[in-house]
């Protein structure tokens, strides 16, 4: 059975361009419905969508502000995107634009499941994507030259964009075995103690999904909680709060945590990298900073060390989130460090601000038989801190925590 393409664009400014890829992806075999997402004149090329099925019973502002517009009309497209998602009728979506456009379609790509295909052709593609992609899986294509009429280059690109995503389509890898997937947070400072703990969960039959904390990592796990594609967390490297407290570059949001309490699926958290505010290459920490101990860990990155107060307010920003919890959960601490930088004779080691997040988090979490706290005296990337975090999980699966 031929899958089915939802293309996208602003049809009275490109309905043109958009109906070559059509063409293009016809050819291929693939099928395809149109889709007019104009705020202005109407579109040069009818669409199999228009704008007004797009907006349903909403209407489109009467305002001169083409902002305000666009605004209303990615609303609109991710709230109908999402509804022929669900109703089985979208294989993928390629969309084609400038920046408006691409802010207009690429909202809505966002609220698409992670591994549904989606491709979007963009003149600010060669740029900083991170507003556009954000954490999806949104495959970007520079156009090289505007978007606007068929050339020598243009009609190379879009015929690209058009077979790329109908390879993702119609070639689509075979699902593996469906077993239990797990959610884990890592940075390069804690992936002893992560990947000990991955390797013996996949032994025991689970399937381990690994996210990077930086920002974006946090949020993607988050993302696929939501989705229902995770069944449970061990959110080891916490680090992303240290950077949301203080002020640092991977911050994961004030969101960081929502998800996995809502969902209330099993979840063991550590305080992997608290010892560590990050920032870009050494000229770019802020000047209020630029006396305090740094570590530059490559010419992008440059860490900063936690103090014993900003390690006490981190253990408030994350004790106010966990004492919200209805469902079993517990933190483990790694009484021997946070991070490889966090032991003796490495630049981090600091004792007395590791007692100040340890304490003061033990202060603050309002302990339970559903929500607690276990102090290890290993550090966190020593083999026995790693049992300990997998005999919690265990626990909390087995309901049996201690």
């Amino acid at each position: 059975m031929s899958r089915n393409v939802y293309a996208i664009a602003t049809m009275d400014t490109k309905g043109m361009e958009l109906n070559y890829i059509a063409d293009c992806l016809r050819a291929a075999g693939v099928a395809v419905t149109t889709v007019d997402v104009g705020t202005l004149d109407p579109p040069c090329i009818t669409p199999d969508v228009d704008r007004g099925q797009v907006l349903g019973s909403a209407e489109m502002p009467h305002s001169d502000d083409r902002g305000t517009a666009v605004t209303a009309m990615g609303a609109a497209l991710r709230r109908y995107l999402v509804e022929q998602w669900e109703a089985g009728n979208v294989s993928g979506v390629l969309g084609i634009g400038g920046s408006g456009g691409t802010a207009l379609i690429t909202e809505a790509m966002r609220a698409l499941p992670i591994g549904l295909p989606k491709l979007m052709v963009s003149t600010v593609a060669s740029g900083n994507t991170a507003a556009y992609v954000d954490c999806s899986d949104i495959t970007m294509m520079y156009s090289v030259v505007d978007v606007a009429g068929l050339n020598v280059v243009s009609e190379k690109i879009l015929g690209n964009a058009a077979h790329a995503i109908a390879g993702m389509v119609d070639h689509q890898i075979a699902q593996r075995e469906k077993r239990p997937t797990l959610g884990m947070t890592m940075f390069g400072v804690t992936t002893p103690c992560v990947t000990t703990v991955r390797e013996k969960l996949e032994a025991d039959g689970f399937d381990c999904l690994v996210f990077h904390a930086t920002g974006t990592g946090g949020r993607a796990m988050e993302q696929l909680v939501a989705s229902g594609m995770i069944d449970g967390v061990l959110d080891i490297t916490t680090t992303e709060v240290a950077d949301e407290v203080v002020g640092g570059v991977f911050r994961a949001g004030p969101q960081r945590f929502d998800t996995l309490l809502q969902r209330e699926i099993p979840l063991v958290l550590s305080l992997g990298a608290l010892d560590m505010v990050n920032f870009g290459g050494k000229e770019t920490v802020p000047p209020k900073f630029r006396e305090r101990q740094l570590h530059v860990h490559n010419s992008q990155i440059t860490l900063m060390r936690t103090t014993p107060e900003e390690s006490r307010e981190i253990a408030r920003w994350i004790a106010a989130k966990l004492n919200r919890s209805t469902a079993p959960l517990t933190v483990v601490i790694p009484e021997g460090g946070v991070s490889m930088l966090d032991a003796p004779d490495q630049p981090f080691f600091d004792p007395e601000s590791d007692r100040a997040l340890f304490d003061e988090l033990e202060l603050q979490l309002d302990a339970s038989a559903e929500r607690q706290l276990v102090r290890s005296a290993h550090h966190i990337n020593d083999p026995r801190f790693a049992e300990a975090l997998i005999r919690e999980f265990k626990a909390i699966t087995s309901g049996q925590a201690s």
